[in-house]
């Protein structure tokens, strides 16, 4: 993949990607004042010390920020974190360098730097390894780009290098127990074979008749779930497009035109006497044919689409005419009706839950929640076929009804978590009737047949393996492998829920790999397992630093 966009870029789009790495230099010079910690957007501009630097300077912004984008532009070879990721990347990056000049470190050589541009991701080939030509291409696109030098890349790689020195020095050797790897290689590498029971929700169906002092019950301790949000009552105008579709004429120019913009809004009536078996038309047949056989529809899309926008507009012009004119808000009504047009009726609605009739918008929503006796009418507001303008009449607050309003609700509610509890339980059933007819000999597939009958529910069963968590099988779900977490050979495991089922595992067979403390395998988790842990240990202690400096001058506010 990295080769293919260096090849792209630099056959076909080659200003493309100068504006790339001139946008990763810049990227976070206009959003950083307003970041969380480091500056307070919309307030005046004051000084932001971090280290030598202020994070209130465009100039400081532009080197710390845009030295982290290029950073990692040349260390993934692309754009690899996201913008909150990225800000936290370049302050460490830039306490680590701060910290490194207090220590001392020492510049790396040219051999370091040869070494080290090996390998960066940037000037990888498809194989992974150092490529010339994508390192070559790299440097020719340089002389082209006015805001990238050579110098700047250059001083970015040897801060890298400094960087990464740093952080293995900090991070330490990333002590890792015997035992841990032991239990990371039992994970990974065992190999499984599992017998699951499988048990059908959706069959389950106890007998569940709930008295009301059971439904009383539930009400009181779930009440919160019932409660009704603030609500609005309105009317509304509807200036309709329909009511403007004989004002409309329109051109065959136009009505072509608009179907050459919107192709796939008509496409060609099925002929009821073509060939099913017959290939699908392309990209290239006869468009005027294809248009001829749909130009009524085009026509009548177009004249609909300018007799909305015309809607609209009449909307509009009433609106401000009614704001000119200074109604008061108990004449607002009468405005309307001494110019015949009808407002009519909506049930409330809240915020969040806007009437159909409006399109479900959630613009009519939002402006529907501003209005109130100081602002009685809304602007014109598009809707599916028109506009419309909303009237208040009244603001209604939350509330929570009484159970008789919603006993139907509670009722329902009541029997699925009754019903999700039984189920519960007779997987739990289930599973210890399991655990002893395995106990005893039993196959799994008797077993769980058996218990089943004797718990209530249908159950299906499967084996799976033998594979490792490095390579599991597709039919087996993440929830019922992250089990084996807790299991070994010959357990069962209590009933694990994978919406909508329940499952039971069975641990048929574990092979553990070998765990050797001079095996190969062990030696590699090992390693692996130190570097990662000394990464972290690196990166707590520059987030750590990080979050000091920048308390040192925190805005304060003012009581």
């Amino acid at each position: 993949m990295i080769s293919w966009i260096q090849n792209t870029f630099q056959k076909h789009f080659r200003v493309i990607f100068l504006a790339l790495l001139a946008v990763l230099i810049v990227s976070f010079v206009f959003t950083i004042g307003a970041a969380p910690g480091i500056g307070q957007g919309g307030q005046e501009i004051r000084s932001r010390e971090f280290f030598d630097a202020n994070l209130s300077s465009p100039e400081d912004q532009k080197r710390i920020f845009g030295d982290a984008s290029l950073s990692v532009f040349l260390q993934a070879g692309y754009p690899a974190l996201q913008e909150q990721q990225l800000q936290q990347y370049a302050l460490q990056r830039y306490a680590g360098l701060h910290l490194a000049d207090e220590m001392g470190l020492p510049q790396p050589t040219n051999d370091e730097v040869a070494t080290f541009i090996r390998e960066l991701g940037a000037f990888s080939g498809p194989s992974g390894t150092f490529d010339p030509a994508a390192y070559a291409r790299f440097r020719d696109n340089l002389t082209l780009n006015p805001e990238l030098t050579e110098a700047d890349v250059s001083r970015v790689i040897a801060d890298d290098y400094r960087y990464r020195a740093l952080t293995e020095l900090l991070g330490g050797p990333g002590y890792v127990l015997d035992t841990d790897v032991e239990q990371q290689l039992a994970r990974a590498d065992s190999t499984w074979t599992l017998n699951i029971a499988t048990i059908d929700f959706a069959s389950f169906s106890p007998s569940i008749e709930p008295t009301d002092a059971a439904l009383q019950t539930y009400f009181d301790n779930n009440s919160f779930r019932y409660e009704i949000p603030p609500r609005v009552r309105v009317r509304y105008a509807a200036f309709q497009a329909t009511s403007y579709v004989n004002q409309i004429n329109v051109t065959p120019a136009e009505v072509r035109a608009y179907y050459d913009a919107n192709p796939s809004r008509f496409p060609k009536p099925a002929d009821a006497n073509a060939d099913a078996n017959a290939a699908a038309p392309t990209v290239g047949t006869d468009t005027d044919a294809a248009f001829a056989a749909v130009r009524p529809q085009v026509e009548a899309a177009l004249r609909m689409d300018r007799a909305a926008r015309l809607a609209a507009k009449a909307a509009s012009d009433f609106t401000v005419a009614l704001f000119d004119a200074s109604v008061p808000a108990d004449r607002v009504t009468s405005y309307f009706a001494d110019r015949n047009i009808d407002l009519k009726t909506v049930a409330p609605f809240a915020r969040n839950n806007v009437p159909a009739i409006f399109g479900g918008y959630a613009q009519v929503g939002t402006e529907a929640f501003k209005l109130g006796p100081d602002r009685p009418f809304s602007d014109a507001l598009g809707v599916p076929g028109g506009a419309v303008i909303l009237v208040w009449e009244e603001s209604l607050p939350a509330q929570t009804p009484s159970l008789a309003e919603v006993k139907d609700q509670v009722a329902a509610d009541y029997v699925a978590n009754e019903k999700r509890q039984r189920f519960l339980a007779a997987g739990r059933t289930l599973r210890t009737a399991v655990k002893t007819a395995l106990d005893n000999g039993t196959p799994f597939a008797d077993a769980v047949a058996s218990a089943a009958n004797t718990a209530g529910v249908t159950a299906t069963t499967k084996t799976a393996g033998p594979f490792t968590r490095r390579e599991p099988p597709e039919d087996v779900s993440d929830t019922v492998l992250s089990s084996l977490d807790r299991l070994q050979q010959g357990d069962v495991s209590e009933m694990i829920l994978s919406q909508p089922n329940g499952f039971v595992v069975h641990v048929a067979k574990q092979v553990k790999p070998e765990l050797a403390p001079d095996s190969a395998r062990f030696v590699e988790v090992r390693e692996q397992m130190a570097r990662f842990n000394a990464a972290q240990n690196a990166d707590a202690y520059l987030r750590n630093l990080v979050e000091t400096e920048l308390t040192k001058s925190e805005p304060t506010v003012a009581n």
